[in-house]
């Protein structure tokens, strides 16, 4: 079990958010995670760093933590092989740090730049064409392509890292959450969303498209963006969600919104329950933990923090502290529960 820090792109400035992912590696995490937006949920007080310079600096400034996106769109503002080489020198400068975590988008990142936004059925398969070709320069020489959306004629990647990148793909549907059983080698989703979408049908999604590709979900990583908000303060925990009050909007509220002034106004006119809705809320450690093992009894197996608050180094000091060792406490006691479940039933000799 691996635990993440979300690097908030949308609401820090590029040299701060560099700060918290130092700090966060100083506090116990496992990863740091940044989204790739061309504009944030927010106009006012927004930001949106470009997160490939910004993932260079961060592999430069750290040694342990895994680094990557979560999630970059490979299809429409990027040519899937611009993608492929940049990752492959990402992972160069940090072998066996990198990950390529990639998704179909959303039209505030694409449509600014006059890119018509698709539908549902041409982004996924744009999606699956992309990994296709990210994957296959990552391991091939010189490859021919003809696609039904992109060509490549003798391309190569000539700086590969030693240690493969591995490539996630994102999901909230089980048509995307599919493919990536089928062609990826991890899964990501968003948490806050009721617990039978992940049990009824992504997660059955996900262990059918492992399967048309002869694998079992236990090959695959599985990620689960778990939005907290932790304080002492329970009212403060509360309140730091109104920042991020576009993601309580339905996906009817905000499909095809390409404006930020736009989803600001959307999200503000939501009542503050609302907005709270998609967030673990606590001030109490004990209950916090509870609430996000669920996902751990599910069957994720790297949880990655979003925090919404102004102040990340109390987020980060409070989780350190608080948090982040009772959920390894709480993940190596399951392990044994369940090695002495599997030897109770016989399942090892």
């Amino acid at each position: 079990m691996k635990f993440g820090y979300k690097a908030s792109a949308e609401q820090f400035s590029p040299s701060h958010l560099l700060e918290l992912g130092l700090m966060a590696e100083q506090a116990g995490f496992d990863s740091v995670f940044i989204s790739d937006h061309l504009q944030p949920w927010r106009h006012h007080g927004g930001h949106a760093p470009a997160a490939l310079p910004w993932l260079g600096a961060l592999v430069s400034a750290t040694e342990r933590i895994i680094v990557g996106t979560s999630v970059l769109t490979p299809t429409l503002r990027y040519h899937p092989a611009v993608i492929a080489q940049a990752f492959a020198t990402l992972g160069c400068l940090a072998p066996g740090r990198v990950v390529l975590g990639v998704g179909s988008g959303e039209a505030m990142n694409e449509a600014p730049l006059g890119v018509p936004w698709p539908r549902p059925r041409e982004r996924i398969t744009r999606l699956a064409e992309a990994i296709d070709i990210i994957q296959r320069l990552w391991r091939e020489e010189r490859l021919d392509y003809a696609g039904q959306y992109y060509n490549l004629r003798q391309a190569t990647i000539y700086d590969r890292p030693t240690v493969p990148v591995p490539l996630y793909a994102a999901a909230s549907g089980p048509v995307a959450t599919r493919l990536a059983g089928r062609v990826a080698d991890g899964f990501i989703t968003t948490s806050g969303k009721g617990e039978s979408l992940y049990t009824q049908r992504l997660l059955p999604a996900l262990a059918t498209g492992a399967a048309e590709a002869g694998r079992t979900v236990k090959d695959l990583e599985l990620v689960m963006e778990v939005k907290v908000s932790f304080d002492p303060d329970r009212d403060r925990a509360a309140a730091d969600t109104r920042f991020w009050g576009a993601l309580a909007l339905s996906s009817e509220e905000k499909t095809g919104v390409e404006d930020p002034l736009v989803m600001e106004r959307l999200a503000d006119a939501l009542p503050l329950e609302r907005t709270a809705s998609r967030w673990i809320v606590s001030d109490d450690p004990e209950e916090h933990v509870e609430q996000i093992w669920r996902y751990g009894q599910m069957g994720f197996t790297h949880l990655v923090f979003h925090a919404p608050g102004p102040d990340q180094a109390r987020f980060l000091d409070l989780y350190s502290e608080a948090i982040l060792p009772r959920l390894r406490a709480r993940a190596e006691r399951d392990d044994v529960v369940s090695s002495a479940a599997k030897v109770t039933a016989g399942g090892w000799a």
